[in-house]
């Protein structure tokens, strides 16, 4: 089993927690250490319980928390050679806990395997990640501009999918951000539409996958009721009715995801 916990999820912060196979690490690091170590010990797992740090890029909203949060539980910290290299630039204090993994190089820590894939984003090095215990596994896609054939691959069959629903064009397109902003957004290197997380939620339920979270959703070009029912439309018209889906909170701790292998696909 595998059990994930959004401590928090969208562009003003985003963190998570993850346990399997009697590890717990934390992916990313953006809000305040205060908040994280609140919210880690409330869940029962205090900061001095976790095994390491994996960080998907270094976008602030991903790592704001990172260098006080390090300061208070020494961990080590995975992530990508590029992302490994600025943030021993931004956060010098942090350089000797970084170990680069690179995009497809498992890492095993306990009973958890966490195998990293790239992404495509405005942040060098991007990926995200796979985790497996030898009964469940489970992923994470955000901050991509599109499904990369890697994340496509890696996530294949997962039990449990964190996956970014972040806007809904129309918001976007009529909204009040400047237009260069909205050009990143919708680019390749930008944030999966409510659309674009239909399109690869009906794949990856070919493929196996029977819950879904959706994650980073934007608090002025989206809401929870417009990416659910999206994707839940595309769902149900792809015949897939048996699927569970939810949107992760943003500002607070969410419930547990979690992520087991169903007695049928055994």
């Amino acid at each position: 089993m595998i059990t994930i916990h959004t401590l928090a999820s969208g562009s003003e912060g985003n963190a998570a927690l993850v346990c399997g196979g009697g590890v717990r690490i934390l992916v990313d690091a953006g809000i305040s250490a205060r908040r994280m170590e609140t919210a880690l010990k409330a869940l029962g797992h205090p900061p001095d319980t976790l095994s390491a740090v994996f960080i998907t890029h270094t976008h602030s909203d991903h790592t704001a928390g990172l260098r006080v949060f390090l300061k208070h539980t020494a961990l080590p910290v995975f992530a990508s050679p590029a992302t490994c290299a600025v943030l021993s630039r931004q956060v010098p204090t942090v350089a000797e806990l970084l170990h680069p993994l690179a995009p497809g190089l498992a890492q095993e820590l306990g009973g958890l395997t966490v195998t990293p894939f790239a992404t495509s984003h405005d942040a060098e090095g991007s990926m995200d990640f796979r985790f497996d215990t030898p009964t469940a596994s489970a992923g994470i896609l955000s901050d991509t501009g599109y499904v990369t054939e890697a994340a496509e691959e890696a996530l294949a069959g997962v039990d449990l999918l964190l996956l970014e629903s972040n806007h809904d064009v129309t918001y976007l397109q009529t909204g009040p951000y400047p237009y260069p902003l909205k050009q990143r957004i919708l680019s390749d290197r930008g944030h999966l539409s409510n659309d674009a997380a239909a399109a690869f939620a009906c794949r990856m339920a070919k493929t196996g996958t029977r819950q879904f979270v959706l994650v980073h959703l934007s608090k002025e070009n989206n809401t929870p009721v417009c990416a659910l029912h999206t994707v839940e439309c595309a769902l149900r018209g792809g015949g897939f009715a048996d699927v569970h889906l939810t949107v992760a909170p943003r500002g607070e701790c969410s419930e547990a995801y979690i992520a087991e292998d169903l007695p049928c696909r055994k």
